[in-house]
C-alpha cells in the first residue's frame, strides 16, 4: 500500500526520536554514525528511523564517498504546518468563547451589591 507524502510526514513526526533527530539535522547535516552517537540505540536502529525520515520526505540524504549524508527538508514540513493550522480556527473560536464566559463572569459580580 502506497502512502501519501503528508501521511508519511505524519507517520515519521509520531515518534519522539525521530523529532528529535530532525532537531539536530536542523543544527547540521549528520552521518548515521554522528545521529547515532547522540542516542543511545544501535546504528540500526538509528538507519530504520532516518528511513522512515526519508520516506516522509522531511530529509533527503547524498553520498559523499562511503558517508550518507542526512539533511533536513523543511519544505516537507509545510504540508503538515497547513494540515495543522486548518485546527488554529477551532482554538481560536474555543479561547474566544473562553475569553467571553471569563469577562461575562467577572461582568456579573461586579454588578452583584456585595
Amino acid at each position: 500500500m502506497m502512502i501519501s507524502a503528508e501521511q508519511g510526514a505524519f507517520r515519521a513526526l509520531a515518534d519522539p526520536t525521530r523529532r528529535q533527530i530532525l532537531k539536530y539535522l536542523d543544527a547540521a547535516d549528520m552521518t548515521i554514525a554522528e545521529i547515532s552517537g547522540r542516542f543511545d540505540m544501535t546504528r540500526g536502529a538509528i538507519k530504520k528511523h532516518l528511513v522512515i525520515l526519508e520516506e516522509g520526505r522531511l530529509i533527503s540524504v547524498r553520498t559523499a564517498g562511503r558517508e550518507r549524508i542526512n539533511h533536513l527538508e523543511p519544505r516537507a514540513m509545510k504540508s503538515v504546518s497547513d494540515w495543522l493550522g486548518y485546527f488554529d480556527r477551532f482554538w481560536d473560536d474555543r479561547l474566544d468563547d473562553l475569553k467571553t464566559a471569563i469577562e461575562n463572569e467577572h461582568r456579573d459580580k461586579k454588578e452583584i451589591p456585595e
